[in-house]
């Protein structure tokens, strides 16, 4: 069992001559290129063939250079400055959007820190650094890069960008409170920040099954934090034309539609780390002895970050993008909710397994604290049922009065439930008899109405 107060051991980081910290250095940013090279050409194979339709097949083997094409006509053409924007902060955006995002990669685990692999003859760990509070440093981390949307928006200096600058703020920040929360569970469990050691601590069991429903609420999360569909509202062309790229081209452009990508992979790899194993081997390749040794955990890891790369273009072949208030309701007032009562059960949990409770003593107590408050619940959920009722039974009853809408001296609209007395019309055409055209054999109508009186009468 972990304790809560126990110190993790890094001495084992920080002991590489230079040329090693920058050969990692190189393979980490090497790494998340390569990743965002292939989950772009992944996605639009991978969307073509769920919504059965060609995808790339034109450059390259397969349509696999598709990416560096884009790349290349992205850097060709016309770069444009829009005349009123805020130059120098119009230019910083994008460079502040994609260097945090490849920030995180620094302390993510590609091997075990107690079996290091050998490199030109120097013993190191598969790792470039640990910190002993890491998810802190990468929480920072997103939180930097909402500036070079915010500021692109905002300097832009046109109305749509600055939507998308004020959408992705309220969407990064509420998210980012629930993902918090999901990983404050996974710090009471693994005793520690440090990422070398969550990985440690999921040699048993993975924490996805462990804890689940954190698992879920950072899967959410992470969606809604990488501006990934179906929750790209502060890029959502349906209403927002292009969000904060609206007045961005050419290499700009690019480096906003990388960052986004390089978020997309270090969500992934931050989900592989602290939910599925990190670096360990998935049964049953982890019953073989060496599977978790030498340089096969890399392999490990990098196929996990591709599955779930691959879940996020799952979800964006399969769901439509929701509306904004929904996207907020759904953070604010369920996720955030269910993320503290979970922290609170995981916390009572973990203080009794370091109080030496028997495990009968703890699902005993555990249930029947969810119990009590599925019982609190359902006695709300009645009392605001009740409520409701007594509400429609108002609202109908103030629906069948006679509504009258000059009553105040000024037309009013009708409130729902309420209709509007008929409009007093005159007779319609088609009622009338029209004149002859001798004067004679018929009526004659005067002002709308007849006179009643023959043909003599209307000759006079």
């Amino acid at each position: 069992m972990i304790e809560l107060a126990e110190e993790t051991d890094l001495s084992m980081f920080g002991d590489d001559p230079f040329w090693l910290i920058v050969l990692k250095a190189v393979f980490c940013f090497a790494f998340l290129l390569g990743l965002v090279l292939v989950s772009i050409v992944m996605e639009r194979k991978v969307l073509g063939w769920m919504q059965l339709r060609i995808g790339p097949n034109r450059h390259g083997p397969w349509g696999m250079l598709q990416s560096l094409a884009d790349g290349v006509k992205l850097m060709l053409k016309e770069d444009i400055v829009v005349r009123g924007a805020d130059r120098f902060v119009y230019l910083l955006a994008p460079v502040l959007a994609a260097i945090p995002a490849f920030m995180a990669i620094a302390v993510i685990p590609f091997g075990p820190k107690d079996d290091p692999v050998n490199i030109f003859g120097t013993e190191t760990v598969l790792q470039l650094t640990d910190l002993p509070v890491a998810l802190l440093y990468v929480l920072a981390t997103g939180a930097i890069a909402v500036y070079g949307t915010v500021l692109a928006g905002w300097s832009s200096n046109s109305t749509y960008p600055l939507l998308g600058g004020v959408r992705a703020t309220a969407q990064i920040i509420s998210y980012e409170v629930a993902m918090g929360l999901s990983f404050a569970a996974v710090f009471l469990y693994s005793g520690s920040m440090s990422t070398s050691a969550i990985v440690d601590a999921q040699e048993d069991r993975w924490f996805m099954v462990l804890l689940p429903v954190s698992f879920l609420m950072y899967m959410v999360a992470m969606v809604g934090e990488a501006h990934r569909p179906p929750f790209d509202m502060p890029e959502s062309e349906g209403d927002l034309v292009g969000g904060y790229l609206t007045e961005y081209s050419s290499i700009k452009f690019a480096f906003f539609m990388m960052s986004e990508y390089i978020h997309t992979v270090a969500v992934s790899t931050l989900m592989v780390t602290l939910f599925l194993g990190g670096w360990r081997a998935p049964v049953p390749l982890s019953f073989w002895e060496g599977a978790n040794s030498g340089w096969w955990p890399m392999l490990w890891f990098t196929i996990k970050v591709c599955a779930v790369i691959f879940f996020f273009m799952w979800i964006r072949a399969s769901l439509p993008r929701v509306r904004y208030d929904q996207f907020m309701v759904l953070g604010w007032k369920v996720l955030i909710p269910i993320a503290l009562v979970w922290l609170m059960l995981v916390a009572t949990v973990r203080a009794m397994q370091n109080e030496d409770y028997e495990f009968r003593d703890i699902v005993l107590w555990v249930g029947s604290g969810v119990l009590v408050l599925l019982l609190l619940s359902f006695v709300v959920d009645v009392f605001r049922d009740r409520a409701d009722q007594r509400l429609e039974a108002e609202e109908a009853a103030k629906a069948a009065e006679p509504f009258d809408p000059m009553a105040g001296g000024y037309p009013v609209p009708p409130l729902p439930g309420q209709t509007l007395p008929p409009v007093p019309r005159r007779p319609s055409r088609a009622e009338r008899v029209p004149a002859s055209a001798g004067g004679t054999g018929g009526h004659t109508t005067v002002n709308g109405s007849h006179d009643g009186k023959g043909g003599e009468d209307g000759d006079a």
